[in-house]
C-alpha cells in the first residue's frame, strides 16, 4: 500500500516508518522542515513537505503521495505542565482540529479509503464509574476548566473521523506511552523528577494509568492500517494501576527513594486542577478490543517489565 504519514518524525512515527517500509509499503511522510528530509529518507519514506495547519499545503502533499492509507500521528506535546496544561496542549489542540480537517479534506479530495488517527485513551474517559473503560464508555463531559480544551479536540478529531463515510475511519486511543523518545524514558525529564522526589503521590494517588510502550503502540498502529475496521480502539498494555502502585514501584527501578506524599490541596497549588486529576481520578482503558479484532499482543503486556526493561 501507499501509506502517508503526517507526522513521521514523532516518537510513534518514527517507530512506524522502518516498520511499514519493512513490511513492503510505499511510506510517504509529511514532514515541515527541510532539515527533517534527510532522516526520512534514511529510514526508507519519501518526504513530502507541508504545514499541517496550511490546507493548500496539506492538498498538495497528498496529492503527491496518492496514498491508500493516510495516519494521522500530528502532535507537538513536550513535557507537560500540568500547573499549565491548557497551555502545555495547546498547539496539539490545533492539530487535532485544524490539522484534522485539513488531512481530511485532502484525503477526501484524493480518493484515500483509510484514514487512521492518533487519539488518547490514557486522559480523557469520564471519571465516573468503574477503574477500567472500554471503547463504548464516554470521554469526560465535565473535565477540569484547564483539560477542556484538550478533551474537546480529542472529540473534533474522533467525531470527524468516525463521520467520514467515504473512507474507513480509525481511531486509536493510545495510553501513556513510554520507551524511546517519550517523556517517560532514561534521562527525562519526568524520571529526573521522580530520581530527586520531586513527584509526589497526591491524595490517595487512586487515578488509574493506563500505559504503552512506544513500540507496541507501532505495531498496533501497522495493524490498524493494514487490518483494522472502522471505529475506535484502546492502545494500552494488560496491566492498568494506580498511582499509589506504579509511582512507587518505578522510583525503586529508579533507584531513587519512595517517593512523597501530599494531600489533595497541596497537590493543588504544585500542580494545578489537571495535576489532582491525573493523581487522584482517571481511568484506565481495556484493550481487549485491540486484541480481539487487531491481533495485537503488546510485546511489553506490563509496564513492569517495560519500565524494568
Amino acid at each position: 500500500m501507499r501509506i502517508l504519514i503526517a507526522g513521521a518524525t514523532g516518537a510513534i512515527g518514527t517507530q512506524l516508518v522502518p516498520r511499514l517500509t519493512e513490511a513492503g509499503h510505499e511510506v510517504f511522510a509529511m514532514v515541515r522542515k527541510k532539515s527533517d528530509e534527510p532522516k526520512m529518507t534514511r529510514m526508507g519514506a519519501v518526504p513530502v513537505m507541508a504545514d499541517a495547519l496550511n490546507r493548500g499545503e496539506v492538498e498538495a502533499a497528498v496529492r503527491q503521495a496518492a496514498p491508500d492509507v493516510i495516519v494521522h500521528q500530528l502532535t507537538a506535546i513536550g513535557d507537560i505542565d500540568t500547573r499549565h496544561f491548557e497551555r502545555s496542549f495547546a498547539a496539539t489542540n490545533r492539530l487535532r482540529t485544524e490539522g484534522t480537517d485539513n488531512l481530511l479534506a485532502a484525503a477526501r479530495a484524493a480518493g484515500v479509503r483509510r484514514f487512521v488517527a492518533q487519539s488518547n485513551g490514557a486522559f480523557t474517559y469520564a471519571r465516573t464509574g468503574g477503574p477500567i473503560k472500554d471503547e463504548r464508555d464516554p470521554l469526560d463531559d465535565s473535565p477540569v476548566r484547564e483539560m477542556d480544551a484538550m478533551i474537546g479536540a480529542i472529540e473534533h478529531l474522533e467525531s470527524a473521523v468516525l463521520g467520514a463515510t467515504w473512507t474507513e475511519g480509525i481511531v486509536l486511543r493510545y495510553g501513556a506511552f513510554y520507551g524511546p523518545g517519550t517523556s517517560m524514558a532514561p534521562g527525562s525529564e519526568q524520571f529526573e523528577m521522580i530520581r530527586k522526589r520531586k513527584f509526589p503521590v497526591v491524595g490517595d494517588g487512586g487515578g488509574v494509568w493506563s500505559f504503552v510502550h512506544i513500540a507496541d503502540a507501532a505495531e498496533a498502529t501497522v495493524a490498524a492500517i493494514e487490518n483494522g475496521e472502522r471505529g475506535v480502539y484502546n492502545i494500552v498494555d494488560d496491566d492498568p494501576a494506580t498511582v499509589a502502585e506504579w509511582l512507587p514501584e518505578l522510583a525503586a527501578m529508579l533507584g531513587a527513594k519512595k517517593p512523597m506524599r501530599v494531600p489533595r490541596f497541596v497537590g493543588r497549588l504544585a500542580a494545578g486542577k489537571a495535576g489532582v486529576v491525573l493523581m487522584t481520578e482517571l481511568r484506565g482503558a481495556s484493550n481487549a478490543k485491540a486484541k480481539r479484532e487487531l491481533g495485537w499482543r503488546p510485546a511489553h503486556p506490563t509496564w513492569r517489565e517495560g519500565l524494568a526493561g
